[in-house]
């Protein structure tokens, strides 16, 4: 069956854990639909994964819904969220507005993410109201990478973890179906967990949120610019990829490759006639 924002709401009623995993092409959303995972992120982590970036900020809103429709064909079952890409909805209520609404009618995804706490509360609150359902991110905000002074774990102090508690309340009664809680402390995001009546879903922040995302790049070893403490390598993807291309560019090289398995046939006295 189709995951809905209401199998978030049921699941964090009934105790059971929600899983999300990364992608943005057609193949691996569909690989990913098929396993049977909740939810799938187009997220802008497309910036450093698939286009090569430093950070999420150049990505750009054409590049949201070109892979959000893609990954939108391949999954029938999970429920497909796209990110706003950076100033797609800082800039105005309005413009966060049309811009969620271009991810929706063009990316044709079931929702749209975006970070932040009070601050972007009015725009979720409008993108709500406007029919789109939303989900929050708070935590390391990686658009605001900037502004942190690199990747570190937030709400360490008394005064950053009270404000995630309130912003974490702040967007759940501004209308966020879920909030995304990455890189916070195991404790502050069971907290969290409790104190919220939507789905906490963790990116490390431990096993005590409502749900789990991680970038699917991450989980099977095909990215090693930078891994985070938080991922878990479920396979050497990475290295079984590179093998099989060293084999095919040897195979080519000496000649073994194609063989006679590989080949199309045609009739001797056919090709006699060309001569």
């Amino acid at each position: 069956m189709k995951n809905t924002v209401l199998t978030f709401k049921e699941a964090k009623k009934k105790g059971e854990k929600l899983t999300m995993l990364t992608a943005y092409d057609y193949s691996t959303a569909k690989l990913m639909d098929e396993a049977g995972v909740n939810s799938i992120l187009v997220g802008d982590s497309l910036g450093n994964v698939m286009l090569g970036y430093e950070d999420t900020l150049s990505v750009t809103m054409e590049d949201m819904i070109h892979h959000g429709a893609a990954v939108s064909r391949g999954a029938k079952n999970a429920l497909v969220v796209i990110d706003m890409p950076f100033m797609s909805y800082q800039t105005s209520v309005y413009d966060a507005v049309v811009n969620a609404g271009r991810l929706m009618k063009e990316g044709r995804g079931n929702a749209v993410k975006l970070e932040g706490g009070k601050e972007v509360c009015p725009q979720i609150k409008a993108i709500v109201n406007a029919g789109i359902p939303v989900c929050a991110h708070l935590g390391l905000t990686p658009q605001s990478i900037n502004a942190f002074g690199g990747h570190k774990v937030q709400g360490k102090t008394e005064a950053a973890a009270k404000k995630l508690i309130e912003d974490a309340k702040a967007v759940e009664e501004a209308g966020a179906f879920a909030v995304v809680l990455e890189c916070v402390p195991k404790k502050l995001a069971d907290l969290v967990t409790k104190e919220v009546g939507i789905p906490t879903i963790g990116i490390g922040a431990g096993n005590g949120c409502d749900g789990q995302v991680l970038v699917y790049q991450d989980l099977l070893g095909m990215f090693s610019d930078f891994t985070p403490k938080f991922v878990k390598k479920y396979a050497n993807v990475g290295e079984v990829m590179k093998e099989a291309f060293s084999n095919y560019i040897k195979e080519v090289a000496d000649g073994s490759f194609p063989a006679k398995e590989h080949e199309y046939k045609i009739d001797d006295d056919v090709i006699e006639k060309l001569y």
